[in-house]
Order: C-alpha cells, then sequence, then structure tokens
C-alpha cells in the first residue's frame, strides 16, 4: 500500500566517531569523574539496595570480613544460585542492567562462569511492551495510525529487546519488521548508566584493582555508545552503509532500510528470516550448512570490516547472527557500529604480526603500545607471559587441551597481573569471543589459525592496501598478521575466554 506519509528529506550523514579519548591503560584514572544528579538520589538508593548484597557476597570471596580475614569456602552450587540470584537483580533493574548483561556476558576475562552463562540468558527475559503503548509510541512518531502506513503490522512481537521492540508487518508489498524504541526508555538507560559508572567509579577509588578498572572501561564505553543505539535514524544510516560496502558478497545478506518510514524512534527494514548461529546443530547434522564454511565467512566478513573498512559491526551476539534457508549469513541490529581509526588498526597489525612470527618482545611491546597493560608491569614480565601464550596457541591439540594447559600455566598467574582492553578492544575482543565460541561450538578442535589463514590470503590485496597503503604485495606472513587481527585477537583476548572457563570448571 502507498505511504501517506510525507517525503522526509534525506538524513544527513553521520560522522565517523573518533577513537575513544583517554584509551591508554589508566583511562579510568585520567577520565572526569561520573556524577550523580540530586534527583537521582532515589533511583540511586534502588540501585544500591539491590547489590550492595552481592557485591558484599563477592568480596567475601576473598576476605571474609571484606577486608580482612580468610576466603569464605564457596561451591560449586553456591556459585550456581548466586548467579541466578544476579540475573534476577539485574532483571529486575530494568532495561539499561539488561543491555550492560549482554555487554558483560561476553567478557570472560572479567566474568568466570556460571556468571557468564546466565548473564547472558537474560537476553531472552525481556518482557515485551503491552501492544497499546507500543502502537501509540508509533502514532506519535509516524503522526498517523499506523495501519494506515503499514499492512498486516502483528500485535505479537518477533522479538522484544532491551532497547527496541520488533513486529512483523507488510510495507508496498514487501515484508518488513517494524523496530520500535521502548517508551521512555531512552532517559531511563542513560540515567542508569551515569549511575552504575559513579558507583563502580567510588568501587575503584577504594579497591583499586585492574578487574575494577577493566569493568569501568566497560562501562565508560557503554555510556559513550549507547546513545547511538537508541538513535534509529543513526543505525539506519550504519545498516545502509554497511550493505553497500557488502554488496557484491554473496554469502552474506544486511537488510534493506525502508528510509521514509524511520524515525529516531522508529526503524523500518527488510525481513530476513534464519536460525541463531549458535542454534545450528541439526543443520549442521543434516549436511544443510557447512560450519566450517560458516567460521570462513565470519572471519573474512570481520575482515573487511576491522582491517579494510576500519567500520565494524560491535554487537556481535547469536541473536544479531543468522544463518538462512541457503546457508547465507544475516546480518542484523546495527545499532552499535564502531570506527576505529587507522592508528589502533596499524598497532594491532603490527602485534599480530610479532606474534605470528613468535616474536616474544616485539608482541609484548605491542600489548604495551595498544594500551592494554596497566603502569607498574615490567616488560620483562609481560614478555614471559607472552613467550608462554605463543608456545601454548600454536599447539596441535584440541580447545579443551588447550584451555587446560592455560589454566594450569597461567591463568593463576594472569589473575594477579593488571591487564585490560581499552576503548575500541572491547568491542575486538567481543567478536574474538563470537568467532572462537562459534567455531568450537562445532568442532572442539578449531583452530582459528588454520581456519583463517587461507580465508585472508583470499582478501591480502584488498586488506594490505587498505592497512598499508600499498598494492598489496607483500609476503604471506603478512597475510597471517591480517588473519588474526580479523580475529580482534589479542592472546590475552584467547587465553581469558578459555582459560577462565576451564579453570572455573576445574
Amino acid at each position: 500500500m502507498a505511504s501517506p506519509l510525507a517525503e522526509t528529506p534525506p538524513l544527513p550523514v553521520a560522522s565517523p566517531m573518533s577513537a575513544a579519548d583517554g584509551s591508554g591503560p589508566d583511562a579510568t584514572d585520567t577520565q572526569p569523574r561520573p556524577t550523580w544528579r540530586w534527583r537521582d538520589t532515589p533511583r540511586l538508593f534502588v540501585i544500591l539496595w539491590r547489590i550492595t548484597p552481592l557485591v558484599c557476597s563477592f568480596l567475601r570471596d576473598h576476605r571474609r570480613w571484606i577486608r580482612w580475614g580468610p576466603p569464605v569456602p564457596r561451591s560449586v552450587e553456591f556459585h550456581e544460585r548466586r548467579a541466578r540470584r544476579l540475573v534476577q537483580q539485574l532483571a529486575a533493574l530494568g532495561p539499561a542492567f539488561v543491555k550492560l548483561a549482554q555487554v558483560f556476558s561476553a567478557r570472560s576475562d572479567l566474568i568466570p562462569e556460571p556468571y557468564l552463562s546466565n548473564l547472558a540468558s537474560l537476553t531472552d527475559r525481556v518482557p515485551p511492551v503491552p501492544w497499546p503503548v507500543l502502537r501509540a509510541a508509533l502514532e506519535a512518531s509516524w503522526g498517523v495510525p499506523p495501519e494506515t502506513v503499514v499492512d498486516a503490522l502483528d500485535p505479537v512481537p518477533l522479538a522484544a529487546g532491551s532497547i527496541g521492540q520488533v513486529h512483523r508487518a507488510r510495507y508496498e508489498g514487501r515484508e518488513v519488521v517494524v523496530k520500535v524504541l521502548r517508551p521512555g526508555v531512552d532517559v531511563v538507560v542513560l540515567r542508569d548508566a551515569r549511575l552504575a559508572r559513579a558507583i563502580v567509579g567510588w568501587v575503584y577509588r577504594q579497591w583499586p584493582h585492574h578487574h575494577v578498572r577493566g569493568f569501568a572501561i566497560v562501562l565508560e564505553e557503554f555510556q559513550r555508545h549507547i546513545p547511538e543505539e537508541m538513535d534509529f535514524e543513526r543505525e539506519a544510516l550504519q545498516c545502509m552503509r554497511m550493505r553497500e560496502r557488502f554488496a557484491g558478497e554473496p554469502r552474506l545478506r544486511i537488510p534493506a532500510v525502508e528510509m521514509p518510514l524511520t524515525r529516531r524512534d522508529v526503524l523500518v527494514m527488510e525481513y530476513l528470516e534464519g536460525i541463531r548461529i549458535d542454534r545450528l546443530d541439526e543443520a549442521i547434522a543434516q549436511g544443510r550448512v557447512s560450519a566450517r564454511a560458516l567460521t570462513e565467512t565470519l572471519i573474512e566478513t570481520y575482515a573487511r570490516m576491522m582491517l579494510r573498512d576500519g567500520v565494524f559491526h560491535a554487537d556481535p551476539h547469536p541473536g544479531n547472527l543468522l544463518v538462512d534457508a541457503q546457508g547465507r549469513l544475516l546480518l542484523l541490529d546495527f545499532g552499535m557500529v564502531i570506527d576505529v581509526s587507522v592508528q589502533t588498526r596499524k598497532a594491532l597489525f603490527d602485534t599480530i604480526l610479532a606474534a605470528i612470527h613468535r616474536d616474544p618482545d616485539a608482541t609484548a611491546a605491542g600489548f604495551f603500545a595498544l594500551g592494554m597493560i596497566a603502569t607498574g608491569v615490567t616488560p620483562g614480565a609481560m614478555r614471559d607471559l607472552v613467550a608462554t601464550l605463543l608456545d601454548i596457541a600454536y599447539r596441535d591439540t584440541s580447545m579443551a587441551d588447550r584451555a587446560k594447559v592455560l589454566a594450569e600455566r597461567v591463568m593463576r598467574e594472569l589473575l594477579n597481573w593488571p591487564i585490560v582492553l581499552p576503548g575500541e578492544l572491547v568491542y575486538f575482543a567481543r567478536t574474538a569471543a563470537l568467532i572462537e565460541g562459534v567455531g568450537v561450538r562445532y568442532d572442539s578442535h578449531f583452530n582459528s589459525l588454520r581456519v583463517a589463514s587461507p580465508v585472508v590470503l583470499r582478501l591480502r590485496h584488498e586488506l594490505l592496501a587498505a592497512l598499508l597503503g600499498d598494492d598489496g604485495h607483500r609476503e604471506p606472513i603478512v597475510t597471517w598478521a591480517a588473519t588474526l587481527g580479523a580475529l580482534a585477537g589479542t592472546a590475552v583476548s584467547w587465553v581469558t575466554t578459555w582459560g577462565r572457563r576451564l579453570q572455573t570448571a576445574l
């Protein structure tokens, strides 16, 4: 049907996001302290009332009387109960904390099991906004009843997230989805993000530990980027931008956007049907989907985003990555798209090149250059850790075996070293965890080096031309560096992802 809406003028192109200010190891110390406002006092008390008992419980894992005393013994069953309680409290605190749980569920360097998997489950537990409330929001945004704009608008949501809610419809004969910002969520999320950061900042000043700093950095990035995720006009532009960049890729589908219907709080785009990337066991067992081809497509897609374009989809959780009946990867939800400076990409490239050459001194220097190592860690200590990591990474064993060696040789020491992921590396780590997790889910012997190398060999000319400014003719070893760069791969990210999980299980 024809839309009665007036044609909307072209939206201004969003300016590229600059690299995060103060992304070095001491960024948390140098950034202005987040503040709370007097009108937020009641909400602050609600947050503290729900989380303080849990914080005290975690602190008692290390000191019986918070500041002194031996650790309190904790059983596996206790950790599971506390993880479920944590999820309940976060869900009760509302959309900002549900969204934060989604972010932290990919940070195994900060959060061990069983808390990690329980946090991930929160993404599926967001209650939908009642249809009359959402319909009223649609009508306010479009200025006319939504039934006069689209056909067959389904009042039952296709998906309900912490930020937006998605409903199916038809527009001019095309199957579409209508994504609507939860009414009032922008004010709530910005307030809670500010308060959460203020609370963690206070905790860090009392207990200046590198893991608390890691939480503070994640919250700083969250507060910086969450307003962009709640701007659906910006998301539409990013989706079209990415769709144009990958227009010639037959293995990847990105939805088309219906710009005449899109507003800051409403996004209408093409409906794409598929299976979540973490629920493909049956399709793989029946031979309808190739796990190897899927991981290759993932690696190639993110290699192009990160190294060629410096613009990448930074919210790669399984709900945003589907596989259709033809085996094509469907990439959804462009609310979180990060621009990465050439300087950062080159620093990552140099670090990975050193890792491929198995040069622990140069690799450790790269970690320092990327701002991953806090003040006080000596190059010699970092060099020893890197040498161990490189030795383990090149072992021709299963992921479980490598993780066991990591737990035995590295993790106890690593947990006492102040290693953080600043700035864009927070999002690189999420991508690394996704690719590694998908590979291992369907192949216990998955090795990212072997899978990624031939993929990037095919891309070497375009990647090297974009990254190094030449025609792409370089020695083959450089393409291996690009491969690991495509995986967002620091050895620390890999270690913390798998070593911490095994250590918890042991």
